[in-house]
């Protein structure tokens, strides 16, 4: 990344999005500090498989600048999108969490990838609760929808555990995926 450094007394745009907390873990806006690490979990051929917009391991990191790009674009264009998520106690990157719902898209969905490292200790769980608990709070919705292809087995356990049902197909990215809906009314309940 070139370093380019400001004039003295000057200031650019910073945005001041919302930052939620649960027990273990910070959801917040992106940084340029993470684009490595989210280039690095998107390295990983798993994980590329399932969000990548190829279904291929990103290895320019062109590519990966442009991902988080689009991440964090996505707060400025629309007001809300996919959090970082990083971890209290060391403040890694863990992944990325929440609300996503460019043109063309089937709904509002809350949305999770999580970096290798971290996946098996709940976190995708307990940052998707807290996107969605914001998302319902935030936003006149009657259902959030998670876009999950069919292969992906450990997404689908983490919506099970959301509560979400499994009601439409989609095309994701050229694979077949299933719509999984949580609605407000069961969620408050």
């Amino acid at each position: 990344m070139i370093a380019v450094r400001l004039k003295p007394g000057a200031t650019l745009n910073s945005p001041n999005g919302p930052v939620i907390e649960t027990e273990r873990l910070k959801l917040r806006q992106w940084r340029a500090d993470d684009i490595a690490p989210n280039t690095a979990m998107l390295s990983d051929p798993g994980t590329a498989r399932y969000i990548a917009a190829d279904n291929k391991p990103v290895t320019d990191p062109f590519v990966g600048w442009r991902n988080a790009a689009i991440m964090s674009g996505h707060w400025i264009l629309h007001g809300a999108g996919m959090f970082v998520v990083e971890e209290k106690t060391t403040g890694k990157y863990v992944g990325r969490v929440g609300p996503w719902f460019p043109p063309g898209w089937p709904g509002f969905e809350v949305g999770w990838g999580i970096a290798r490292e971290f996946r098996g200790k709940g976190y995708a769980l307990e940052a998707a609760r807290a996107a969605i608990d914001w998302s319902f709070a935030t936003f006149e919705l009657d259902r959030i929808i998670h876009c999950i292809d069919r292969e992906n087995t450990a997404s689908q356990a983490v919506a099970r555990r959301l509560g979400a049902d499994k009601q439409d197909e989609f095309d994701l990215f050229g694979h077949p995926a299933d719509i999984w809906v949580t609605h407000r009314d069961k969620w408050k309940a």
